[in-house]
């Protein structure tokens, strides 16, 4: 008897405490960005990157000339007898050449890259402001980034996924990924 009673009270106490959950409880507004699509439709991010395939261009050209260079030295050298003291000044030369090269190249790489980050993060900043900006707006008490993996991935990009990408559904959830967009769009001030 004492067993069924305790059943009893225990339905009572989960039907009384699902229906205050329901209806006594406020309920978050949670709203979504794909930061992903962001970047890759704004504006400015278009911009940026045809900057960044003509950088390249002009990039390669320069290295371009440098391995010439070091080719035509190369060549000269190969026209004199080694151990002579012409042959040796030549090779001092192409061994110059080979390392401004290298120099080149790697710091161009370097270059490169900082500058990409630089960019991003100018462009995650603003994002960001927008993002609260909006959230407020909308009376939003969390937003989420949302950004859906893109299937086949590699072992690695699998594991990064896995790692990072935490919201796996985000029913009745307000997509604001548009809206940052155009707002960044409309931004004449963040330029590449």
């Amino acid at each position: 008897m004492m067993g069924v009673t305790i059943c009893v009270v225990a339905l009572v106490a989960t039907f009384q405490y699902s229906g205050a959950a329901q209806s006594g409880v406020p309920t978050s507004k949670v709203g979504v960005v794909s930061i992903r699509m962001v970047f890759d439709k704004t504006r400015q991010q278009a911009q940026y990157q045809t900057k960044a395939v003509a950088k390249r261009a002009r990039d390669r050209a320069q290295l371009e000339g440098l391995a010439r260079d070091v080719k035509a030295a190369e060549e000269e050298m190969s026209t004199h007898k080694q151990g002579t003291a012409e042959y040796l000044k030549l090779m001092q030369d192409v061994i110059q050449k080979r390392a401004q090269l290298d120099a080149q190249q790697e710091y161009l790489k370097q270059q490169t890259m900082l500058e990409n980050k630089l960019w991003m993060e100018k462009l995650y900043e603003q994002t960001l402001k927008i993002v609260t900006a909006l959230a407020k707006e909308k009376g939003l008490d969390l937003v989420l980034e949302r950004t859906e993996p893109n299937f086949p991935i590699s072992s690695d990009e699998l594991m990064a996924t896995l790692n990072t990408h935490k919201v796996l559904y985000a029913g009745n959830s307000v997509d604001l990924t548009g809206e940052v967009v155009s707002r960044l769009d409309a931004m004449d001030d963040i330029q590449p």
